[in-house]
């Protein structure tokens, strides 16, 4: 599998943005997922704790150096038009996640479930969400899709088994009078 190919439940939500979009990649590693957000004119800011797989993304994007799992949540009150997480659990952060979808904002969430330690890393259940636990953590937003179960392809068709939760969901807006929202589901 490569490292480098985007994650594609990712690149089909991405599609409901406006250039210029505020996007929010946490645990952004090297940037997979914030160059291909950048060729679509989205105003990024990626957060990892790996400063140096932050730093060629400096003319990409904001960057923020922080450990989200010692420190403070790095980013205060700001809100963004899309909130990114893959392959990354850290539960005590999934309120600030949440709280930082900004309203008509869509939070993207994929990362590993209970089953993958029936095959491959991770296998601690500290970094396997349970059976609806994605679900339960976006209280507050319209679902608009929601998966959860055996992968078999990985991103561009590579070979890449895994058990996966992923969500894509929206903080509405409260609607004008005669207004009514859509999503695209394509």
């Amino acid at each position: 599998m490569s490292l480098d190919a985007p994650s594609p439940w990712l690149l089909r939500w991405s599609r409901q943005l406006a250039p210029g979009a505020r996007v929010l990649d946490l645990a952004c590693g090297s940037g997979r997922h914030l160059r291909p957000l950048a060729a679509q004119g989205f105003r990024l800011t990626g957060v990892d704790r790996d400063a140096q797989a932050l730093a060629p993304l400096a003319n990409l994007a904001e960057t923020l150096v922080a450990d989200l799992e010692a420190g403070p949540w790095p980013l205060g009150e700001r809100q963004f038009d899309l909130v990114l997480v893959t392959n990354y659990l850290w539960r005590p952060l999934l309120p600030q996640i949440v709280a930082a979808v900004a309203p008509g904002g869509w939070l993207v969430y994929e990362t590993f479930a209970h089953g993958q330690q029936s095959i491959g890393r991770p296998s601690r259940p500290d970094f396997l969400l349970q059976p609806g636990e994605l679900l339960a953590a976006c209280q507050g937003l319209r679902i608009v899709a929601y998966e959860d179960g055996f992968l078999d392809q990985g991103p561009g068709g590579a070979v890449n088994p895994r058990y996966v939760q992923r969500v894509a969901a929206v903080r509405e807006m409260a609607p004008s009078p005669g207004v009514f929202q859509r999503y695209r589901l394509d």
